[in-house]
């Protein structure tokens, strides 16, 4: 069976978590618990070109915020 993220044809949306993390997710199923939509949704290609723009730290925020308390 293949994996829904595995297809090109169908609708996703793009969501985040609250360590700032993106991910896409199926538009038609309920987004998890813990993620919410930022209000970007399409085919798998746009939703990914869309998170390699806006996420351009991979660190989790809680890690920012920890080494910006050290070196602030």
């Amino acid at each position: 069976m293949t994996s829904v993220f595995d297809r090109e044809d169908i609708l996703f949306q793009v969501v985040v978590n609250h360590e700032e993390q993106y991910s896409i997710w199926p538009d038609y199923k309920a987004v998890p618990q813990g993620w919410r939509t930022v209000g970007k949704s399409g085919m798998k290609k746009e939703c990914l070109a869309y998170i390699e723009e806006v996420w351009t730290d991979m660190r989790p925020l809680s890690l920012r915020q920890k080494m910006e308390a050290v070196v602030g």
